[in-house]
């Protein structure tokens, strides 16, 4: 399939899609399409391909456009090729289930890294624009109900802050069903334990249980909601550069961008 064929359907079908341009150099123009699932093209040198297309992905996951500068074989410190690389998507979507203090500060911190936040409570007295003015859209409904008729995309993030069993069982069967690229729930680790064996009785297997990330966040010592909300953002954006959060200055991999693939992190 060749560029224009893939570029348009891509964007008929509102599939996200990255396009990057080299700007300078022999291969001046050159073109690499990136999409959830494939990428088209080549922009002179394997090393680079690879490089601009992690940050393409990180980029049109948040649907970003942005001028990048590479070294010739895509080293990250390098100026000698410059890319522009433009997303074509819509804002990826985040649903956040339960309509609590946790929600507020959760879709201010959503919406500054450029998703559609939509706080979902089967409760209307809580599920309120009041109560959580940066949310996009505040959907009164079961959690369960709700997701099953999403459009859940492999950009699409999910977190459950209802912290009640009658409400996480179903939203979670429904939620480990689908693509999401990130599955967070609040609890103790008591609380998930519980949750995990009547996931197991509803039929869940441990593959789809990992996809989890239960306690939510990274381990930043969060305690206020607006602490926690930034733990829960900072999980979303390690898991999405396929690192493990710790601290850079104990790793020897890249400041920016994805893990090179020969040392990708597990998360």
């Amino acid at each position: 399939m060749n560029y224009f064929s893939t570029l348009s359907e891509a964007i008929r079908d509102e599939t996200p899609i990255a396009v990057a341009t080299r700007l300078d150099g022999d291969h001046l123009g050159a073109k690499l399409l990136i999409g959830e699932d494939r990428r088209v093209g080549d922009l002179g040198s394997p090393g680079l391909n690879d490089a601009v297309e992690a940050e393409g992905r990180a980029l049109l996951s948040a649907a970003q456009t942005s001028l990048r500068s590479f070294g010739p074989d895509g080293e990250p410190t390098g100026v000698d090729a410059r890319v522009f690389v433009q997303s074509f998507a819509p804002k990826p979507d985040m649903f956040v289930f339960g309509a609590i203090d946790f929600s507020r500060a959760m879709a201010s911190i959503g919406k500054f890294l450029g998703y559609r936040v939509t706080v979902v409570d089967a409760r209307p007295v809580f599920a309120t624009k009041a109560r959580i003015p940066d949310a996009d859209d505040i959907v009164v409904a079961w959690p369960d109900e709700f997701l099953a008729a999403a459009r859940v995309t492999p950009s699409t993030a999910l977190i459950v802050l209802t912290h009640d069993v009658k409400f996480d069982v179903p939203l979670l069967d429904v939620a480990l069903r689908t693509r999401a690229a990130y599955i967070g729930v609040m609890g103790s680790r008591r609380t998930h334990a519980n949750r995990v064996a009547a996931l197991r009785e509803a039929g869940i297997d441990e593959a789809q249980l990992s996809r989890l990330s239960a306690p939510v966040g990274l381990d930043i010592g969060a305690r206020t909601p607006e602490e926690t909300a930034i733990s829960i953002a900072a999980e979303i954006i390690a898991l999405r550069g396929e690192r493990n959060g710790g601290r850079l200055r104990d790793t020897t991999l890249p400041v920016h961008g994805a893990a090179p693939r020969a040392q990708k992190a597990t998360i």
